[in-house]
């Protein structure tokens, strides 16, 4: 790792919006294969498939491979199915590379029908070929239950595909709530009544099947491994249903099946020592609002959550989980972001916190430009869920313009939170703010004896406020604003403040 770069959170570049992300390592290398949203973005998943890689030694140094699948290259593609929604990518026993996916439905807004489409390669980034769907062995499309999210494992051999999709609410109970819930499956999968009634377990949940050699051929029936939100109530699930986001890993002898819950935010896992039954819940690894964390509520979480998407990996030695944030206030501006994570000898995970340096594999130096928008608390104390679309209400986001990101809607009480800087002294802060407000921002290590605080005045350009931040310990940083109207920043900039022996020592040099 080279001694100047650092990883931050999301660790591609800013302008950049994957979600979704697969990590894989291939070789010497750690592939992320994900969604693609265009900043600014309508809807989910605008653009084409986009690969990034970097050394499994260097998770500081990402290179884009470029474009590598086209949704025009999918025959299914139309006006109305236009969008490809998140891939994964497995190495199969003929050595190519097969990249799972499903085309949204009716332009991203309403649903999908399926079916999971294949595409394939001869190296991990290079440019895919559509194969054909998954599909039985007469031919016929395979489209039971609800084809989504698929997700696939080369398990000594045996290909094993894992999809599926839930309500992330209860359904209505009785027969008029059943009935309502039935036209909305109709709508959303364009499924017949009669096929959605004669499903004993229902439609929704997490399934897997095992594919022949071609890649394509389904052998049996899938089988459902996990319950949707509407089966869950009294089992080990409650509260943590299925919703969406199947991800599959072996470890040792144990399956872990990661995937989204009910509560949309969180990535939690379920562990198995078959890959097609017996799975049993784990726990929460992530929210991408810190749910859960030291007992936090959603109502207190610390920046705006929405849906969540990703996965476990081990990169050199380390394991960490992927997964994504939510920027400009709606779900269409996804950015990945990771975190170490600690499996412990009895294979449980534990739940770990949104940072700032996540795969720096250290606390960030007390030194140097920081963008604002790697914040990873940014809250006005009611931050909302954004769900499927946008969130109404002035609350502080992270936004883009004139060719850079930076963090708008700051108004009274706003806390701004950056983790973990290595402290080791004394540091200038400069904070690189514009707006219409006059106030201060109160600066924290998290420790109410180590505060400061800098005046800031409206300007519609870019002015630099400075003060003196005194920790000697890792610490996150805080900025909470207090004061009228709203303010926006661009970044913060640490450097060392030089004592007065030092300087001396120099001058006598």
């Amino acid at each position: 790792m080279s001694e100047d770069r650092q990883a931050f959170n999301p660790y591609l570049p800013l302008n950049e919006y994957i979600p979704d992300g697969e990590p894989h390592v291939f070789g010497d290398r750690v592939y992320i294969f994900g969604s693609h949203d265009r900043e600014g973005g309508t809807t989910y998943c605008e653009l084409d498939y986009t690969v990034y890689s970097a050394p499994v030694t260097d998770l500081t140094d990402w290179r884009c491979e470029g474009t590598v699948y086209r949704a025009e290259q999918d025959p299914h593609v139309c006006a109305d199915r236009s969008q490809m929604y998140a891939p994964d990518v497995v190495r199969g026993n003929d050595g190519r590379y097969y990249l799972y996916y499903c085309l949204a439905g009716q332009a991203g807004k309403n649903g999908f029908d399926g079916p999971i489409s294949v595409a394939v390669c001869d190296t991990p980034a290079g440019k895919y070929e559509y194969l054909g769907d998954v599909r039985y062995p007469d031919g016929s499309p395979m489209t039971r239950f609800i084809p989504f999210d698929p997700a696939v494992i080369n398990d000594n051999g045996t290909i094993r595909l894992y999809y599926g999709w839930s309500l992330p609410m209860t359904p209505g109970n009785g027969w008029l709530g059943r009935k309502i819930t039935e036209k909305l499956m109709v709508n959303m999968f364009h499924k017949l009544p009669e096929e959605i009634r004669r499903e004993p377990q229902g439609i929704m949940g997490a399934n897997t099947v095992e594919l022949k050699d071609d890649m394509l051929t389904v052998r049996g029936e899938p089988v459902r491994i996990l319950p949707g939100i509407d089966k869950s109530k009294g089992t080990e699930y409650e509260g943590h249903a299925f919703f969406e986001a199947s991800s599959i890993r072996k470890i040792g002898e144990t399956y872990y099946f990661i995937y989204s819950t009910e509560k949309n935010h969180e990535l939690c896992y379920a562990v198995s020592r078959y890959p097609d039954r017996d799975f049993r819940y784990g726990g929460v690894i992530i929210s991408n609002g810190d749910v859960g964390i030291d007992g936090r509520k959603a109502k207190r979480r610390i920046a705006a959550t929405g849906n969540n998407h990703g996965s476990i990996e081990q990169i050199n030695g380390k394991w960490y989980v992927f997964y994504h944030r939510h920027t400009h206030l709606n779900s269409y501006n996804r950015q990945d972001c990771a975190e170490e994570i600690h499996i412990d000898g009895d294979g449980s995970i534990r739940q770990v916190p949104m940072t700032s340096c996540g795969l720096n594999g250290k606390p960030l130096r007390p030194e140097g430009v920081y963008p604002a928008a790697i914040a990873c608390v940014l809250t006005d104390g009611h931050m909302p869920h954004v769900g499927n679309g946008g969130a109404p209400g002035r609350h502080p986001m992270i936004t883009h313009g004139e060719g850079e990101q930076h963090i708008t809607g700051i108004r009274n009480h706003t806390v701004i939170g950056f983790r973990y800087f290595a402290f080791t002294g004394s540091v200038k802060l400069i904070l690189r703010v514009r707006g219409n407000g006059r106030g201060h921002f109160l600066i924290s290590d998290g420790q109410k004896t180590h505060r400061t605080s800098v005046q800031v005045t409206g300007s519609e350009k870019w002015m630099k406020y400075e003060t003196v931040v005194n920790t000697d310990r890792t610490a996150p940083l805080y900025l909470e604003y207090k004061g009228t109207g709203m303010m926006e920043l661009q970044q913060i900039e640490l450097k060392r403040v030089v004592s007065d022996k030092e300087e001396e020592n120099h001058e006598n040099i």
